[in-house]
């Protein structure tokens, strides 16, 4: 019977391990942190990229993709609500 409770002692730790995990991670993917940082990483590969093809203002340029990618982060949530609304 004590090996039992042990047993689940450890897997109510395990379970509680991998919630902290998750929560963790989906921290991470809702982030403003995570945004920007491939917000700048998507500015400077565009620059790159449209330097190399010889675009005049390729600076300004690079900034279409990036305001583009942060403003679909930005919408998305609400879009997420609205469709998870509308199949619950």
């Amino acid at each position: 019977m004590e090996n039992r409770i042990e047993n689940l002692e450890k897997e109510i730790e395990s379970l509680r391990e991998r919630n902290r995990r998750v929560e963790a991670e989906k921290a991470w993917e809702t982030s403003y942190t995570r945004a920007f940082s491939i917000a700048i990483i998507t500015y400077f590969v565009a620059a790159v990229v449209m330097y190399v093809i010889g675009v005049e203002n390729y600076l300004l340029g690079a900034l279409v993709p990036t305001i583009g990618f942060v403003l679909s982060t930005q919408s998305l949530p609400a879009i997420k609500r609205w469709w998870i609304r509308k199949h619950q």
